[in-house]
């Protein structure tokens, strides 16, 4: 473990979780949302945070398993966010553009809650109100551009009744640009998973989890972002159950962690021990640390050959690799000692039931696919997927992501849904290859898109180089933002025309049934409800059909009959292969678990029913030269390796609060460091510097010494991507957040 200096150590809490926590409760419990925050909190809906799932028809407190006490403080910040007042017209009114592009993520947020339609015209400097039929009429003569020049990006916000219609809107316009968050986060696991298992999701269902003794926990910072997971965690390790965590950071909570679910054994306790082992790679080397693991558990007798001869292909060149590279040459890559991962192998191959999860620690990577092909290898070696309480996890960030990737919100259209589709439509479907998020960003750059439509999400501020970004959507004719709240992108991600910010229910507001789906393949069934807005507001649903209804008529689908949620969910069961049984959740309020993915036996989704594993290389690291920043002569630099990401009063580009105490970091322009690069580089804690990055560089940012990987740092996301351009993943197009060459040296 990396050392804090003494002089800070005491500032920082020892646990994750606890007092700060139930404070934080009890402050939003008495403020004067207090009780609507706890009607919402009571409320039959998923929660608006991360994927993990509560919520539903068994009520806001419960999760998949029918257990309580499962809301955590970032469901309480989301639903306080959307409990805000009304944005007032005269705000945008006096506000210029200029001095709207001021504003931080936070200051964003906190305008309030958009409530009525407006544009920014080419040449204004000021947002106005407009009329629904208004937007309509615009959007009708935006949606008639040529297909492959209209795209839409979206996020995990919405329902899976609001994907699907996104997607059947943009195929039966002819366009296949339907770029997603999931882009810019999880579609290296949705690749890898689907090449070797033959399904892009978690094999493990929270049932299935609950039956482990071992968690590998790779690149997440659980406790910031999913502290449910962390229930789980100390559910196992109170049992007997090992936990490995694989950070280049130490994060407080995944050292220890107090829950208000066990008030007795866990918060009256001072908090739960959660790792066993706790391992610091080099960041982006995870392949070289994987394939160390699979090394070690064949020395040690523990990879499972007879396990691989039945239900695995190609299984033989794997294990050859793993076989003949040499520990030197795997430590020196992942800078991770041969005891160390020998440790961490005898864990896996003494346990019973292992699961494997990880985040974007892993995907956000140059070889972000090959990480993940790396987990599934070592998976199969140690013979742990296909198994009752074992197998691949990833975990989702956005509550809805996966859902939007099961209702074909992907670049990636399934053969299977194709064909449905093309029934539906009556007619083959003839679709252009389609741009993920990045592919996007650098098709508006080149002039190639007319007209965007953003459901949900903020595509400017979660891309790398934002310059790139601010000029690209400058490019494209008509924007529309469909959002709940105002973010940087309304003001920064300006179309040359013109600018459509468009006020939606959210999901707790809906006047109709939604669904969404969780990380572990659970659909939730939403109530509908209302709004304690007086504004002019629609429902997604309502807005993408009548888009649809006024570009492509009512043939051969009545797209206002499609205002009825549950004939959508009829269009789902016959569409989506994985969703028959929502035909049925109307008649039953029934939820349900996607079988099929969930893998209790080694019988996978691929053609063979065997898993497909392949030789994963060497990741090529190569240490950032000084060289490369063209800094002045005079200037004495420390060169370092900088991974950008979410404080814990954040979700997604949406900052709750500026500081993060877990880190000590007290604003979001802070750089975490380890203590002897500081020294290293002649700086001081607490000391203003200035970080240089291949794109843009940022001042004023203050040193916070912290418990961190020599050589590496951390900044804030998504303040830290102007920084760097998109270093893409070439096997899923996503960029490298995790592993940017930045120098930080005094002014």
């Amino acid at each position: 473990m990396s050392q804090l200096p003494h002089d800070d150590e005491n500032l920082l809490p020892e646990t994750g979780g606890g007092l700060p926590v139930l404070e934080y409760w009890a402050k939003k419990s008495l403020s004067p949302n207090g009780l609507k925050i706890w009607q919402v909190l009571n409320h039959k809906s998923a929660c608006l945070s991360c994927a993990w799932g509560t919520g539903g028809q068994k009520g806001g407190f419960v999760n998949e398993a029918g257990e309580y006490l499962q809301r955590c403080a970032k469901s309480v910040e989301a639903i306080n966010a959307e409990l805000q007042a009304g944005i007032k017209t005269s705000v945008f009114a006096k506000k210029t553009i200029s001095e709207l592009q001021q504003l931080t993520s936070k200051e964003c947020d906190r305008l309030g809650r958009l409530q009525y339609p407006m544009i920014l015209r080419k040449g204004s400097q000021h947002y106005e109100r407009i009329s629904w039929e208004d937007v309509f009429e615009i959007a009708a003569k935006a949606f008639q551009k040529s297909p492959e020049r209209v795209a839409s990006y979206s996020s995990g916000r919405s329902s899976n009744e609001a994907a699907y219609l996104l997607q059947l809107l943009m195929r039966a316009m002819g366009s296949n640009n339907l770029a997603d968050c999931s882009d810019l986060c999880h579609v290296p696991s949705s690749v890898a998973l689907k090449e070797v298992f033959g399904s892009g999701t978690s094999m493990v269902s929270l049932e299935s989890l609950k039956q482990s003794d071992c968690v590998v926990l790779i690149g997440s910072n659980a406790p910031a972002n999913h502290p449910r997971l962390m229930n789980e965690l100390i559910e196992i390790t109170d049992r007997g159950g090992r936990v490995v965590i694989i950070n280049p950071q130490i994060e407080v909570g995944l050292v220890k962690f107090s829950s208000p679910a066990f008030p007795i054994k866990s918060m009256l306790k001072g908090g739960s021990p959660i790792s066993n082992l706790y391992l610091q790679p080099i960041p982006g080397s995870d392949a070289a640390l994987l394939i160390g693991i699979q090394k070690s558990l064949i020395e040690q007798g523990f990879a499972q050959l007879d396990y691989l001869k039945k239900y695995t292909d190609n299984w033989e060149s794997v294990v050859e690799f793993a076989k003949e590279t040499s520990w030197k040459t795997l430590t020196e890559t992942c800078g991770v000692s041969q005891e160390e991962i020998e440790e961490v192998a005898y864990v896996i191959g003494t346990s019973k039931n292992v699961v494997f999860a990880w985040a974007m620690g892993i995907t956000q990577q140059k070889n972000g696919t090959d990480n993940v092909r790396a987990i599934a290898n070592t998976a199969l070696i140690a013979g742990q997927a296909g198994r009752e309480g074992a197998g691949t996890m990833p975990i989702r960030g956005h509550s809805n992501v996966q859902g939007f990737g099961s209702m074909g919100v992907s670049v990636r259209l399934s053969d299977n849904l194709k064909q449905a589709l093309e029934k539906l439509l009556g007619h083959s479907l003839k679709l252009n290859k389609g741009y993920d998020a990045t592919g996007l960003m650098q098709a508006a750059d080149s002039d190639k898109i007319d007209t965007l439509l953003c459901l949900g999400g903020n595509y400017y501020a979660a891309n790398p180089d934002q310059i790139q970004a601010k000029r690209a959507l400058g490019k494209i004719e008509t924007i529309f933002y469909i959002s709940t709240k105002p973010n940087l992108g309304h003001f920064h991600g300006l179309g040359s025309e013109a600018t459509l910010v468009l006020p939606v229910f959210n999901r707790f507001e809906n006047p109709h049934k939604t669904t969404t789906e969780s990380g572990n393949n659970f659909v939730r069934l939403n109530s509908p409800g209302k709004t304690h807005l007086k504004g002019d507001l629609i429902s997604e649903v309502k807005l993408i059909t009548e888009i649809a209804h006024r570009v492509l008529g009512e043939t051969p689908i009545n797209w206002r009959k499609l205002q009825d949620t549950s004939y959508v969910r009829e269009l789902i069961s016959k569409t989506i292969s994985d969703y028959k049984e929502i035909g049925n959740i109307d008649q039953d309020d029934s939820e349900f678990l996607l079988e099929n993915r969930i893998f209790t036996e080694p019988k996978f989704a691929t053609d063979s029913g065997r898993a497909k594993m392949s030789v994963v290389p060497l990741p090529p690291l190569k240490e950032p030269l000084l060289e490369a920043f063209d800094l002045p002569k005079n200037v004495k630099a420390k060169v370092l390796i900088l991974g950008s990401g979410r404080s814990y009063g954040q979700h997604n580009t949406v900052v709750y609060k500026e500081a993060d105490r877990y880190r000590n970091m007290p604003h979001r322009h802070c750089i975490l460091l380890n203590l002897n690069d500081i020294k290293a580089g002649g700086f001081k804690p607490h000391q203003k510097v200035t970080v240089q990055g291949d794109r843009q560089k940022l001042e004023n940012i203050e040193i916070i010494p912290g418990a961190i990987r020599e050589g590496v740092a951390f900044m804030f996301y998504p303040e830290a991507n102007c920084l760097f351009s998109a270093n893409t993943d070439p096997d899923s197009g996503i960029p490298a957040y995790k592993r940017v060459p930045i120098a930080v040296y005094a002014p």
